[in-house]
């Protein structure tokens, strides 16, 4: 075989693991995948492009896997990021039963990364700390003694320091505390205003587990009276004071003052709310008060109005005498003369309460003042790795999860990379997707009437979507359906009547969903979609029709019908 590097070659290997004829002959295709592996004159793509479509192969048995494991253990060596990085993912993948191999592959890949993580290139850069974030999910340690290794430079962009920070955050521990929030604190002053208040949520983040060293350096920013900074400490000191009650009185001690120098809205809701839940320890919270009330006819932020309107009816309860005369100004301005309906609505309501009596307002206002076990809620589990195995060397640690999805919702969906080394020999004659006898079950049926579907007829995703988004549907119909969906095997089903896939989820995908086409040879389209919202449940069928042709129609339904049943047979 010719020099991997060169294209033609890349595409003669994509052919030959693509090969469905290689791939029905389990030898030929271990002989193929075996005289990749062990071929040496590979440029750092052709390495990249082989360990890519080695993920498509399963090792049969566990000294098989640990071959091909012992055969690429020099791809984890590399000088090359991306020959390192798809090596990791083939040997997570292939290793999903043996998660003390996942655990030494992920030391071994330590190095390269902390390498990416100072790059020059700021893309690589990037991208290497979100794969060190998934890796933190797993291993919260895994690379605490290398913690400076992510402090910022100053000539950093914006998002690279903000990724570095979150990394940051995860690796503080009782060794590292202090050099950590002495680096985070130097952050704080920086002239980027959200890399300065990022840092500060940094700090209130780790606060929760160290508290009094964090709270005594978010007290000293307030020092500096910037509003930016003040704004920022404010509000991470509300959000510090529900998760560990035993700062609040620092906190409140850390108030006075602040008032004058926070000009926006969330600076202002947070101390407003720090002045109505905790008011009974700041001695000037009522005068404070007070002041927003008497500027309240210039607040531009319904949100303050309406968080102030509850703070005065909090401190009312417990410092009535100083709150009465402003509460019933601010109760008489948000009734009478604002504008904005829900600041109103909430002032009518607070009246209304108050007029039924100060213990029914005590119980509809006099909850808890902190809860740290939102605190248990908030910390994040530790994952197994196999969790994020299959995304690893993707781009859904840049994008995260849920963003990931939504950018691929609408494109073909990629080969899934489950497998398992031990088959037992009772499944290896069913590894051929569909049986020779199916296939007759498949392209013989009875009902297909007139009906001929014309093969290699494809549709790319634009047209599919355009031609999708004119059409009314035509058909509607439910099928039953019990147990896991498996696409490769609905797949190969429906290429055996001529009926190609557009697009279909991965298997344990909820909702699943599948889009079809095929055309008669009549020019008439069928565009198909597939939907099951749960195992065990029945699949949606919708199908639209380019011409108005009913015995087409009842006949295409009849061969999607067939298809699904006989793949249902098969899965059950």
């Amino acid at each position: 075989m010719p020099y991997l590097g060169g294209e033609e070659v890349v595409r003669e290997l994509r052919r030959a693991l693509s090969n469905p004829h290689v791939q029905a002959d389990r030898m030929r295709y271990r002989n193929a995948v075996l005289r990749v592996i062990r071929m040496a004159d590979l440029d750092q793509w052709g390495q990249s492009e082989v360990l890519t479509f080695l993920l498509r192969y399963k090792p049969r048995t566990e000294e098989e896997l640990f071959d091909i494991l012992n055969l690429l253990d020099g791809c984890l060596k590399s000088s090359s990021p991306s020959v390192v990085m798809a090596a990791t993912k083939l040997f997570l993948v292939l290793a999903r039963e043996y998660p003390h191999v996942q655990a030494d592959v992920l030391v071994r890949v330590k190095g390269p990364l902390l390498s990416a993580c100072t790059s020059e290139s700021r893309e690589l850069c990037f991208t290497a700390l979100c794969h060190v974030r998934q890796i933190l999910r797993s291993l919260p340690g895994h690379f605490s003694s290398h913690y400076k290794k992510f402090f910022c430079s100053y000539s950093e962009p914006h998002y690279i320091k903000c990724q570095k920070m979150d990394v940051l955050c995860e690796l503080v521990n009782d060794e590292n505390v202090q050099q950590v929030l002495e680096e985070l604190k130097s952050y704080c002053t920086d002239v980027s205003i959200e890399l300065a208040q990022a840092a500060i949520f940094a700090i209130g983040n780790i606060a929760r587990t160290y508290t009094e060293q964090c709270v005594g350096i978010l007290t000293e920013l307030l020092r500096l009276q910037q509003e930016h900074i003040t704004s920022a400490v404010i509000q991470a000191f509300r959000d510090l004071v529900w998760l560990c009650p035993q700062c609040t009185d620092a906190v409140c001690r850390a108030l006075p003052g602040c008032e004058d120098t926070i000009q926006d809205s969330e600076g202002k809701q947070a101390l407003i709310w720090l002045l109505g839940t905790h008011g009974e320890k700041v001695p000037n919270a009522p005068y404070v008060l007070e002041d927003f009330v008497e500027n309240v006819k210039s607040e531009m932020f319904p949100a303050v109005k309406m968080e102030l309107l509850t703070a005065l009816v909090r401190l009312f309860l417990s410092r009535p005498a100083e709150c009465q005369d402003t509460l019933g100004r601010l109760l008489y301005f948000c009734i009478e003369e604002e504008m904005d309906m829900a600041v109103r609505d909430r002032g009518l309501f607070y009246y209304r309460l108050l007029q039924s009596g100060v213990e029914q307002v005590k119980r509809v206002l006099c909850g808890p003042k902190s809860d740290p076990s939102l605190g248990l809620l908030e910390d994040k589990t530790e994952q197994p790795v196999n969790a994020w195995a299959s995304e690893f060397n993707t781009l859904a640690p840049v994008y995260g999860r849920e963003r990931w999805a939504l950018v691929t919702a609408h494109q073909p969906a990629e080969p899934s990379y489950t497998c398992s080394p031990r088959i037992d020999s009772s499944n290896r004659d069913t590894e051929s997707l569909i049986s020779e006898e199916n296939k007759e079950v498949l392209k013989v049926h009875p009902d297909t009437g007139s009906l001929t579907l014309i093969p290699d007829v494809y549709l790319t995703a634009e047209q599919f979507e355009k031609t999708w988004l004119s059409l009314n549907t035509n058909w509607h119909l439910s099928l039953p359906w019990c147990g896991a969906v498996h696409p490769d095997t609905i797949q190969a089903a429906l290429h055996v009547v001529h009926i190609q896939t557009i697009a279909m989820s991965k298997a344990g995908v909820q909702p699943w969903k599948a889009y079809l086409s095929a055309q008669d040879d009549t020019g008439c389209l069928f565009l198909t979609e597939l939907l099951l919202e749960a195992a065990d449940s029945e699949m949606q069928v919708s199908v639209k029709q380019s011409e108005a042709k009913p015995e087409a129609m009842q006949a295409f339904i009849s061969v999607l019908k067939t298809v699904m049943g006989t793949v249902a047979g098969l899965e059950s």
